[in-house]
């Protein structure tokens, strides 16, 4: 994809997600959270009964600010997937241990296993079947 054609999607991605209402006010369970040590991963991600979506961002980078409040939006409204997010900056031994050379970087872990893995914006629907596919065959 050229580089103009990813300035337009970024730029409509935004626009979509910014222009939308925002869903009724409901109590749910908050399924995202910051980590920021190794520890902090293993107890959290890779000993987690639950599929865990990781989220490798900075806060430097527009694409991250566009994907990582959708994330949040998808994984607080389901309840068999929650949400790891990692600040690349803070956290250079995750980084260097799972290869991640650009941001956005999102893993799949299922029963400490990665499953999928993607880099950059992608649209809802991708997101959707990503979770769906973590939701999956548990047992694996």
């Amino acid at each position: 994809m050229s580089f103009l054609r990813r300035i337009v999607f970024a730029t409509r991605l935004y626009d979509h997600f910014t222009t939308n209402p925002p869903r009724s006010l409901q109590l749910v369970r908050n399924k995202s959270y910051n980590v920021s040590s190794n520890d902090e991963f293993m107890e959290k991600v890779l000993n987690s009964q639950t599929p865990v979506i990781v989220n490798f961002h900075a806060e430097w980078c527009d694409p991250c600010h566009i994907l990582t409040p959708k994330l949040k939006e998808l994984t607080d409204n389901s309840e068999e997937v929650d949400l790891a997010i990692i600040d690349v900056e803070e956290n250079p031994e995750l980084v260097h241990t799972f290869e991640v050379k650009a941001v956005p970087a999102i893993i799949a872990i299922r029963n400490g296993l990665v499953v999928d893995k993607f880099i950059g914006l992608i649209d809802a629907a991708k997101i959707e079947g990503l979770m769906t596919r973590l939701k999956g065959n548990k047992q694996e």
